[in-house]
């Protein structure tokens, strides 16, 4: 699945690479981002950012679940964290409804109306028919589900002691990202699954 996006003219700030990070990149930006080289960014498979260079990414957190059905989660570039969805389905409507993660991850951003993209409902329709529901509603149920996700990470950052050792969290490596487009550029939605 891809849907092209013109980051300023569809007005949604998200930013999907072609695919996901590889293990050692996201290994490297988790520990420069939360300065701890003790880290290892194998709970993460990042596969998008917004304007601001902050990452959208599955958080690998249910055992024995499939990725899809993974929390996507954001992990901005000045630090901001949040639980954008509960999976991709919920992502999917999320996107839909107008809102990108980092929309979904400050709470200033939420304040604004709906913006319905009208290509990204129908593929949240056609893939998660069952699933609709209005961006702000979902993303509270991510943050209900996961309610220590910005304390877990925060514990992770080298100014804090670790909530939990890095090495509990799980290994497995994705692929080679591609470059993600600059404002004006077009932009491909495909989630690389």
């Amino acid at each position: 699945m891809a849907v092209t996006l013109t980051y300023d003219e569809d007005g949604l700030d998200f930013e999907p690479f072609e695919a996901f990070l590889s293990a050692a990149e996201t290994t490297g930006w988790l520990r420069a981002w939360a300065r701890n080289p003790a880290l290892h960014g194998d709970a993460f498979r990042v596969f998008g950012q917004d304007g601001t260079g902050g990452y959208a990414a599955f958080w690998l957190t249910r055992q024995d679940q499939p990725l899809v059905e993974q929390p996507v989660v954001f992990l901005g570039s000045e630090g901001e964290t949040g639980v954008v969805a509960r999976n991709l389905d919920d992502f999917l409507w999320v996107l839909a409804d107008g809102l990108g993660p980092y929309d979904a991850a400050d709470l200033r951003e939420r304040e604004r109306p709906s913006h319905p993209h009208p290509t990204l409902t129908a593929i949240a329709e056609r893939f998660a028919p069952d699933r609709r529901r209005p961006g702000l509603a979902l993303i509270e149920a991510a943050e209900r589900e996961f309610p220590d996700f910005d304390d877990l990470i925060l514990g992770l950052c080298e100014l804090h002691e670790p909530t939990q050792p890095a090495t509990d969290l799980p290994r497995e490596h994705p692929a080679e990202p591609a470059r993600s487009p600059n404002e004006g550029e077009q932009a491909t939605l495909a989630f690389p699954i």
